[in-house]
């Protein structure tokens, strides 16, 4: 399993570690990734992600799931949330009651015309 956040894409960095004597080791700095269960309110269920501590706090201020995903741009997002946000969005458009085109009002006659 990959050691990358579904929503960030915070993934795995290198560095070194430099003892006293400045002798340099390399070393890996690996992301604060937990599994998380989220409600989805359109798709009526949980959805299970391996998200970033970081990526979980976003989700909860921009008020849940559904408006993280629906607010934040498709082009930022990682692989997994691009379909996860498909399927909100076909979930919302189907739940979204279709109202008749409008018939067109005739013209309202002006105190001139009559």
């Amino acid at each position: 399993m990959a050691r990358r956040c579904d929503f960030t894409g915070k993934g795995v960095q290198t560095g070194n570690n430099v003892s006293h004597a400045n002798n340099r080791t390399r070393r890996r700095f690996l992301p604060n990734l937990q599994r998380a269960s989220l409600m989805s309110d359109a798709l009526g269920e949980a959805v299970r992600l391996r998200l970033s501590t970081r990526a979980i706090r976003t989700i909860e201020k921009r008020g849940g799931l559904d408006a993280f995903l629906l607010s934040t741009p498709t082009a930022k997002l990682g692989k997994s949330a691009r379909v996860l946000k498909r399927r909100v969005e076909k979930a919302k458009a189907a739940a979204a009651p279709k109202t008749p085109a409008a018939a067109p009002e005739p013209p309202a006659e002006t105190p001139a015309e009559a």
